[in-house]
C-alpha cells in the first residue's frame, strides 16, 4: 500500500531559500507516490491573506503543490497559528482541500485525530486568548479589509511580539498540556493522534481511560525538511532529500 505522508511547521519565508528547495523536493518526489499528503499547520512563515499569491514565493508553493494533486494525490491542509487566513483561493489555485481540525481520518486502519498542537497548549493562557481573538471571524473580516503593505506590518509585529513573549516563557507553558491531549483523545475516540506546533518531535505513549495510546510529533522544517511516513508497518520519519545532497 502506498504511504500517507504527514508535515507541519515548515514556516516557509525568503529567509529560508534552502527549506523552500526542500519543499519543492518533497512535492516532486514523495509526495507524488503517497496515497495522501497532511499538511498540519504553518506551512508558511506568515500568511496575511490569499493576495500573498502574488508575491514569488507563495506562488512558487501553491504551484509546487499543485503539481501533486494534479498528479492524484489528495493534499488536505489543515491550519496553524502562522497560516490561519489560508483561504479559498489558496484551495483553488493549489487543487488543496482545506480541513477543520481537530478532524478524525484513518490511517493504515487506525482512526486519528490530526490537529495542528497549538489547542493543546492550553497552560499558555496568554497565547489562547490571542489565539481566539484572531480566529474571530469579524477581526478576520477587519484585518483581511486592510491594504496589503499594512497587514504585512501587522504580521510582522505580531511575529516580533510574539517572539519576544515566548524568550520569556517557561518551556513547560509552551508545549501541551497533558489534560487537554487527554480530552483531546476522549472527545475523538481514538487511541492515536498526529500534531505539530511543539517543534519537538516525538512519538508518546499514553494510557487514556485504560486504553493504551500514541501520539505522534511532527518536526519543525528549521534545520531540515521532514516529514512522518504511514503505512501497514507502522510510522516513521523520513528526511526530505534535494539535489544539494
Amino acid at each position: 500500500m502506498r504511504p500517507t505522508l504527514f508535515l507541519s511547521d515548515l514556516h516557509l519565508s525568503p529567509e529560508r531559500p534552502a527549506l523552500v528547495e526542500a519543499f519543492r523536493a518533497f512535492c516532486a518526489g514523495p509526495a507524488r507516490d503517497a496515497a495522501g499528503v497532511y499538511l498540519l499547520g504553518d506551512l508558511f512563515d506568515s500568511w496575511i491573506g490569499d493576495d500573498q499569491l502574488r508575491e514569488p514565493l507563495a506562488a512558487g508553493v501553491a504551484g509546487a503543490l499543485k503539481a501533486v494533486t494534479a498528479a492524484g494525490v489528495a493534499v488536505g491542509v489543515v491550519t496553524g497559528n502562522r497560516d490561519f487566513l489560508l483561504g479559498d483561493a489558496f484551495a483553488d489555485a493549489t487543487g488543496i482541500t482545506l480541513l477543520s481540525a481537530p478532524l478524525v481520518v484513518n490511517v493504515a486502519g487506525t482512526p486519528t485525530v490530526l490537529l495542528h498542537g497549538d489547542e493543546l497548549c492550553t497552560t499558555d493562557v496568554g497565547y489562547q486568548r490571542l489565539r481566539r481573538h484572531t480566529h474571530n471571524p469579524r477581526w478576520q473580516r477587519y484585518y483581511l479589509a486592510l491594504p496589503f503593505a499594512m497587514r504585512r506590518g501587522i504580521a510582522n509585529w505580531l511575529r516580533q511580539r510574539s517572539s519576544e513573549a515566548t524568550s520569556g516563557k517557561p518551556e513547560a507553558i509552551m508545549d501541551v498540556a497533558p489534560e487537554a491531549v487527554e480530552s483531546a483523545f476522549r472527545d475523538a475516540d481514538v487511541t492515536r493522534m498526529i500534531h505539530g506546533h511543539t517543534h519537538r518531535p516525538a512519538r508518546h505513549h499514553l494510557v487514556v481511560d485504560g486504553r493504551e495510546c500514541e501520539r505522534f510529533v511532527l518536526a519543525d522544517w528549521y534545520d531540515r525538511g521532514s516529514y512522518l511516513e504511514f503505512d501497514a508497518a507502522g510510522g516513521r520519519t523520513r528526511d526530505v532529500v534535494t539535489s544539494a545532497g
